[in-house]
């Protein structure tokens, strides 16, 4: 489980936690607006949710061993690419082969693994296990990071050049990059060759069961859960930014904000997986996504426009909580599906494509909601939008309750 934890976060540094700690000063010195990043991340997401479906029969009929190092391998070079500072067009083309070399290998096999390593009572705690051990990991690596960029930027300087700028993300993604090699390594070595192939054992796999998952209800508002959860999680990008941008923090600081956002992750999954097996996971969707319409609804009223920092701090702090919960949750109510285990990996790759989307277009809308110089105004403005997706999120875990209850 350990070695799913590590891997399970170690393929997504390059291409979401590197822009989603890192951003201000990836604006900088790709000289690139919010929302040229969220045309890059968009292609990102195409080709991802490209991958996705035919990730999943890979899935069930390849070991994990094999599917995982590979991914690790290839998004790796790709962070060698992004060392040299490519152009705009160059960055966006890596995007759109991270999104295939994350996805189409990767996703579904690590999914199925950590129901398979989970039994029946407790998937609650195996994916919040997952999930905050991912973000326990990748906080720590953030961390790491920021302590480059503190390391490289003179204190209380004026004014940082444009080179040292440069060299201090060379540093930061090369460190990263190294770190994905390694732990391309620890997989093959560590992870048993017979992972996959012993999930197999109940039956045989047939596709025209496999297909027949998608005419059921339940299905489709598991796709909606995890859509808007997705949403909610992709919204943690601007959190560093509006430190900089609202609360005028310096890039370091508003760096270590975005770090102490991360390692909000491992407390509230981990926390949640527990409570929720208590109950069931789908029971604690529930309150997830009202604490997220609560929190936007606030953050886009307008209301602390005028009030101290401290407001605002602690909405965010919530907002994320409620995020990293229904993170740890969202595949936890497979076993609530009943789905045999050996089709895992296809109904992870069928709920996959509609939730996670938000790859290809919630980046694209942050940057366009933003513009160019956003202020408080801008930011009042994507919150008070964004409402919308937990109402929705809500509406479809309400859904998914009523359709397991009728069988």
């Amino acid at each position: 489980m350990l070695t799913l934890i590590i891997a399970g976060e170690a393929i997504f540094l390059l291409p979401f936690i590197l822009m989603r700690v890192f951003k201000p000063i990836i604006r900088d010195v790709f000289v690139i607006s919010d929302a040229e990043i969220g045309e890059a991340q968009a292609l990102y997401g195409l080709t991802a949710v490209i991958s996705y479906f035919p990730g999943g029969f890979l899935a069930d009929k390849w070991q994990a061993r094999k599917l995982l190092t590979l991914s690790l391998i290839l998004t790796a070079f790709g962070g060698f690419w992004m060392t040299m500072i490519p152009s705009i067009n160059s960055l966006k083309i890596l995007y759109g082969f991270w999104g295939v070399s994350t996805i189409l290998l990767f996703w579904a096999s690590l999914i199925k693994a950590t129901r398979q390593w989970g039994n029946k009572n407790n998937q609650g705690l195996s994916f919040g296990l997952l999930d905050g051990g991912r973000g326990f990991f990748a906080a720590s690596i953030a961390l790491f990071g920021a302590s480059i960029l503190t390391y490289f930027f003179p204190k209380n300087a004026l004014e940082i050049s444009q080179e040292t700028k440069i060299e201090t993300l060379q540093y930061i993604i090369g460190a990263i990059t190294c770190i994905v090699f390694l732990i391309a390594f620890l997989v093959w070595k560590f992870l048993p060759k017979d992972d996959v192939k012993n999930l197999n054992t109940e039956a045989k796999f047939n596709f025209k069961k496999a297909f027949s998952l998608l005419k059921q209800k339940k299905i489709i508002y598991h796709s909606l859960i995890i859509f808007c959860a997705y949403c909610a999680y992709k919204l943690t990008g601007v959190y560093g930014t509006y430190a900089k941008d609202v609360w005028n923090f310096s890039l370091q600081e508003a760096t270590y904000f975005a770090v102490f956002i991360q390692f909000l992750r491992p407390l509230s999954a981990i926390s949640i997986g527990y409570v929720a097996d208590k109950f069931l996971p789908s029971k604690i969707l529930i309150p997830s996504f009202i604490l997220l319409i609560f929190c936007s609804l606030l953050l886009g009223s307008g209301v602390f426009k005028n009030q101290i920092i401290a407001f605002s701090f602690t909405s965010f702090i919530l907002m994320a909580f409620g995020t990293y919960a229904l993170r740890g949750l969202y595949f936890a109510i497979i076993e609530e599906t009943n789905t045999p285990l050996q089709f895992t990996g296809t109904l992870v790759g069928i709920i996959s494509v509609v939730g996670f989307t938000p790859d290809i277009f919630m980046s694209l809308f942050n940057g366009y909601m933003l513009g160019e110089n956003p202020t408080i105004n801008e930011y009042e403005n994507l919150f008070l939008t964004f409402t919308i997706i937990p109402i929705i999120g809500l509406i479809a875990a309400l859904g998914f309750r009523k359709s397991i209850q009728n069988e």
